[in-house]
């Protein structure tokens, strides 16, 4: 029996469920990102998206 190798379809760029942007930070918010990644070991991405879904879980518009 002859076996075939698969190779499935990569994801294209944003069908991963994220999307990339930029955006414009202070100096010091980024000194404060770049502190917190090396005290927890996380990259700064990963803090950005845990600290936005904290964020705009608990916002409330007035």
């Amino acid at each position: 029996m002859e076996e075939k190798l698969i190779i499935n379809k990569k994801n294209l760029k944003g069908e991963d469920g994220y999307k990339t942007f930029s955006v414009r930070l202070k100096d010091e918010t980024v000194k404060q990102l770049n502190d917190l990644s090396e005290q927890t070991n996380r990259s700064r991405n990963e803090l950005i998206n845990i600290l936005l879904e904290y964020a705009l879980d608990n916002s409330i518009v007035k």
